[in-house]
């Protein structure tokens, strides 16, 4: 296997149209992390995700083999917008908003790459995750929704309102008031176990 670290997406993908499937496994695997993380935090189930995930690059793959991408050098934020559409089409085929569930079987703090810690290191690391994890589940769907685009799928403010098809300043407000909302649960939760 050849190994194709430092190569720009828009060169493998180039290099996919030109017939080498290398190319796309190597973008596949560059991204896959925060593509499946973002589809999985919006459907909260394993199996649900792993279908959208298949079918965003059934769509990608056919898009590019057609020719029809043109979207230079935005390959990342081109699969975000996909993997959102396809989990807000699920939504509405069933008639619910998109919306987060605490989990077990799954933490965001999972896919994260984390240095070697002690174990004291790394049980309070995990307690602070799973607080956080309950903090931004707490939210209402539009903040959350905005909170996991932000820090989970690492979008701009601009593209996040591109996507959720807002102002920006509806996405900024959306963040603000999530900020606002989860220091006011911390507050709460300090003020119960004093």
């Amino acid at each position: 296997m050849q190994v194709m670290p430092m190569i720009q997406d828009q060169e493998l993908i180039n290099r996919y149209v030109d017939g080498d499937e290398q190319a796309f496994e190597t973008l596949l695997s560059r991204h896959k992390a925060k593509i499946y993380t973002s589809i999985y935090l919006f459907v909260k189930d394993r199996a649900l995700a792993e279908d959208i995930f298949q079918e965003v690059f059934i769509k990608i793959i056919d898009t590019l083999r057609k020719g029809k991408y043109n979207h230079e050098g935005k390959f990342v934020q081109w699969a975000m917008r996909i993997s959102y559409n396809m989990c807000v089409d699920y939504h509405r085929r069933n008639k619910r908003r998109t919306h987060v569930n605490p989990s077990d079987d799954f933490d965001i703090f999972d896919v994260l790459r984390v240095g070697n810690d002690g174990a004291d290191t790394q049980m309070m690391r995990s307690e602070t995750h799973n607080h956080i994890r309950h903090l931004v589940d707490a939210l209402p769907p539009e903040q959350r929704e905005v909170v996991i685009l932000r820090h989970y799928a690492d979008m701009s403010f601009k593209e996040i309102a591109s996507l959720t098809r807002v102002s920006i300043n509806t996405a900024l407000g959306r963040m603000r008031y999530a900020l606002i909302n989860i220091r006011k649960m911390m507050n709460e939760r300090e003020v119960v176990l004093q």
